[in-house]
């Protein structure tokens, strides 16, 4: 029902009505940048510009309601100060419904206050129209008795004193509207005009920095051509002697690589007669050594002792080849011999 009865409300206001807080949002942040918010409020609490929706309360929007609210308080309390009233500034974790409270007092304190100056503009107007009586009368006054001398008859001191008390209230202050497009032309044109006076001052010092430019280079060029007169012979032989460094420099480099290369061979020459050196003390030392002799002896020695051993294991070999092939023979024989043997006849016998 509560829904239905805001629809209802919205479409009776008319449908832009839902984006009306969208555009007193953004006046409200241009009102605050005119009152200089971002240097008395942001810097001093090292916060973050407001955006132009920040207080918009919208579905589509990210919003987190406990900073919004710190920073409703914190430009509340800053605004109430501006206007002339003494508000100390709500800390983030004061209670909510007590800084409202204080901040509503401070904006009905304010509303009276208001009041009261405009009561007192409509009395002052109002001794003003009084005062404007005596003037008709007097302006009145000549034009029937032109003859007649106009004498005041108000004490100075008071009239003096009067003047100076609704001197203040006589001052008409017009409310120019920030978004007025004639304002914006006038700024244009002061901007103007305060670009083109000080392009004129800054045009006659730049022309005379100019003109002290071109004489100082002048003489720099000057000076610089005798100079290098002066110095032509040095210069000479300087470029000469850079010359002659180089070819230096190009010769002791060339001797430089031959004598790595014969360094390089150097080495290699010096490699060589250290390996014949050692295999001719090697070749010494076996030569003068009687080591070789000696194991040549064993070794002899040892070769005889097997020739022996060999030699037995020969002639067994042969004793036992030579006893196997009698036994064989002998076997042959017996066989040979029973073979050849008759039989007896069978028939005297019977």
């Amino acid at each position: 029902m509560a829904e239905e009865g805001r629809r209802g409300e919205e479409e009776d206001r008319g449908p832009g009505a839902a984006h009306r807080g969208f555009v007193l949002m953004e006046e409200l942040v241009e009102k605050l940048k005119l009152l200089n918010y971002e240097e008395e409020v942001l810097v001093k609490h090292n916060m973050k510009s407001l955006s132009r929706h920040y207080f918009v309360s919208s579905p589509y929007l990210a919003s987190n309601p406990g900073e919004q609210f710190y920073m409703f308080t914190i430009i509340a309390a800053w605004l109430i100060n501006v206007a002339g009233r003494p508000f100390t500034e709500p800390q983030e974790y004061d209670e909510p419904n007590a800084t409202v409270s204080n901040i509503l007092a401070e904006l009905r304190a304010l509303e009276e206050a208001d009041h009261e100056e405009e009561e007192e503009e409509e009395e002052n107007m109002m001794d003003l129209e009084a005062l404007k009586l005596p003037s008709s009368h007097a302006q009145s006054e000549p034009s029937s008795k032109p003859d007649r001398i106009l004498e005041s008859t108000v004490d100075a001191a008071e009239w003096r004193l009067e003047v100076e008390r609704v001197l203040p209230q006589l001052r008409v202050t017009i409310r120019t509207d920030n978004k007025d497009w004639r304002i914006h032309l006038d700024q244009m044109h002061q901007h103007r005009d305060g670009i083109t006076s000080s392009l004129r001052d800054t045009r006659s010092y730049l022309d005379k920095l100019q003109e002290d430019m071109g004489k100082t280079l002048e003489k720099v060029g000057s000076r610089e051509k005798y100079i290098n007169k002066q110095l032509e012979q040095l210069i000479q032989e300087y470029r000469s002697a850079q010359a002659k460094l180089s070819q230096a420099k190009e010769r002791y480099k060339q001797a430089s690589g031959g004598e790595t290369e014969r360094s390089r061979v150097l080495a290699e020459i010096s490699e060589e007669l250290e390996k014949v050196k050692q295999e001719m003390e090697d070749k010494g030392s076996s030569m003068c050594d009687g080591a070789p002799l000696v194991k040549i002896k064993q070794s002899l020695t040892k070769l005889k002792q097997e020739m022996v051993q060999m030699d037995v294991r020969i002639g067994v070999v042969q004793h036992t080849l030579l006893q196997a092939k009698l036994k064989e023979k002998s076997n042959m024989t017996r066989d040979m011999h029973a073979t050849n043997i008759p039989e007896p006849a069978a028939g005297p016998l019977a």
